[in-house]
């Protein structure tokens, strides 16, 4: 294989880890139980939009399961269409079932999936996956992952990671043919989503996934020494840096999964390149908001801020979730971003970009 080839496959590949939120457990690879798929939803914790739904409630019907979390950017922005093919096909027989299986800590409260299923306008029923029973199950390795059940219960089809949404409704309409439906549409939906359910931008981010908890996290630079996992330290940041790096200044707490701003005026600045930004944030373990201001490149945002954000940069952290705090215009050159958190109390989960 010449190098030219070897290029080529990374390059493919670091697009498709792009528009997916992969998972990278370990979990052994398991097959979907060919006779009924969907006997594993028994091992829900709760249910959103929908009492629990047995297998019974499915027989016949032509069935999409949407493995999804809602800090992850890359189903938030599927969403729209799923929305879009519940509404469209619900009267010929076709049901959407949401797998919420968590990535983060604060995903795996029901009230938590409940009230973000809420605030992203999901009225299809919702299966609580808190204990990632049904992700093994069905051998999922990354968010979003749709599967396709026909009416006869066998998984017809699976797509991982956002895009391809013509062949998906494409395997919809067939799968509902199949099962002797009428009149099923030929048509495809174009929904347009808004704010973090907005589609990417037409130039591929240069800047990836970044996770600020110690457990995974890469590109951090100080001005003296690294992370400091598990304690209280006093972090100077970097003079410079390059393009996807990333520094913090003030007083932290840095753990596995997030790092705490334990001292007003506290700072996370990151070089990206890339038309959005977004950064999953909670609230102090007390639950009292915690105000914050973005800059780009030393500047309030003005329209260059995402929905998140006022002109001024100025935001507020009320609950756990993804903020949108960077929607440019169009994609351009690199640009330092900086978020100072007023109040005490911020935990800084991950970075993405679209």
């Amino acid at each position: 294989m010449n190098k030219l080839t070897l290029k080529l496959l990374a390059a493919l590949f670091a697009l498709v880890i792009a528009f997916t939120c992969v998972h990278w457990g370990g979990e052994a690879r398991a097959q979907a139980a060919a006779a009924s798929p969907f006997q594993s939803l028994g091992s829900a914790v709760s249910w959103v939009n929908s009492p629990p739904l047995a297998p019974e409630a499915l027989r016949g019907k032509v069935v999409l399961l949407d493995f999804w979390t809602y800090s992850c950017i890359n189903c938030l922005r599927t969403l729209p269409y799923i929305r879009a093919w519940s509404d469209k096909y619900r009267e010929l027989g076709f049901v959407v079932v949401g797998v919420h299986t968590p990535e983060f800590g604060f995903e795996h409260r029901p009230a938590n999936v409940e009230r973000a299923a809420a605030m992203l306008g999901i009225n299809f029923p919702v299966a609580v996956d808190s204990q990632r029973s049904i992700w093994r199950a069905f051998g999922v390795q990354g968010w979003p992952s749709l599967y396709f059940v026909d009416a006869t219960g066998r998984v017809r089809s699976r797509q991982v990671g956002e895009g391809g949404y013509a062949e998906a409704e494409r395997v919809i309409q067939q799968l509902l043919r199949e099962a002797g439906r009428q009149n099923v549409p030929t048509s495809l939906v174009a929904p347009q989503g808004t704010g973090t359910q907005a589609a990417p931008g037409t130039q591929p981010a240069a800047s990836t996934e970044t996770y600020v908890g110690a457990a995974r996290s890469e590109g951090f630079r100080s001005a003296a020494g690294g992370l400091r996992a598990g304690q209280s330290h006093e972090y100077v940041a970097a003079s410079a840096l390059r393009l996807n790096q990333w520094t913090l200044a003030g007083l932290w707490n840095v753990g596995d999964e997030a790092a705490e701003a334990k001292r007003a005026g506290s700072r996370i600045v990151y070089r990206f390149q890339a038309r959005d930004l977004h950064l999953v944030l909670g609230p102090g373990d007390d639950g009292r908001p915690v105000r914050f201001r973005v800059r780009l490149d030393g500047q309030a945002p003005g329209a260059a801020g995402g929905t998140d954000v006022d002109a001024s940069g100025m935001g507020t952290i009320d609950s756990h979730r993804l903020y949108q705090l960077v929607r440019q215009p169009q994609s351009g050159g690199e640009r330092v971003f900086e978020i100072e958190f007023l109040d005490p109390g911020a935990h800084a989960y991950a970075f993405t970009f679209g």
